[in-house]
């Protein structure tokens, strides 16, 4: 068995698997399920417990910048990073909207458009590999808005505070489908360039 078999050697573009921003990511997923179990303590009633799951929430989103940051200016990008980072990503937001929905503190429907629209993407881009193309300014902010309001909403925030949250959500639903949809078209037309 050589190294690059054992999950420490080096990745075939020369960064070894085991590196601090792959470490980040296995973190990040890790967080997940502490992320639902602090949640949903006492049926997500208690206050304490649902600024400690933001706080899980919040922690785990900025091991996705450090990860991303560590990983392009450390020369760390490695083929498990590539495929695990966006797994990360998707599972954190999901399990957010998820257990949101199920407390009945976010239609069912957000979730679901949410959610099609990053799986059917992050799949498109781990098959579609030669017609990937780079996140728009509308992404980035897309995941911006989604992780602030999904943050929001985990908070236990008074009442009055609420459209604020559901301003915050609505811009990242339209940004979400908006995104979603240039980034199909870019995707489409890249591959008619190919061609």
């Amino acid at each position: 068995m050589t190294a690059s078999t054992t999950g420490d050697g080096p990745a075939p573009g020369g960064a070894p698997v085991l590196n601090i921003a792959n470490i980040l990511t296995v973190l990040r997923i890790a967080m997940v399920p502490l992320f639902v179990v602090c949640f949903f303590v006492a049926d997500a009633q208690d206050p304490a417990w649902r600024v400690g799951a933001f706080a899980v929430f919040a922690l785990a989103m900025l091991t996705d910048y450090a990860d991303g940051y560590l990983a392009r200016r450390l020369g760390l990008v490695t083929d498990f990073g590539k495929i695990a980072d966006p797994i990360a990503d998707k599972a954190l937001m999901a399990a957010g909207l998820i257990s949101l929905s199920v407390v009945g503190e976010l239609y069912v429907w957000v979730t679901l458009v949410i959610l099609v629209r990053e799986v059917g993407i992050t799949v498109w881009r781990l098959v579609g590999v030669d017609h990937v193309v780079a996140a728009s300014s509308g992404g980035k902010l897309k995941t911006v808005t989604q992780t602030l309001g999904v943050g929001l909403l985990i908070l236990p925030m008074p009442h009055w505070f609420w459209p604020v949250e559901w301003v915050i959500m609505g811009i990242a639903v339209a940004l979400t489908i908006y995104s979603g949809v240039d980034y199909l078209v870019k995707a489409r037309r890249a591959a008619g360039a190919a061609a």
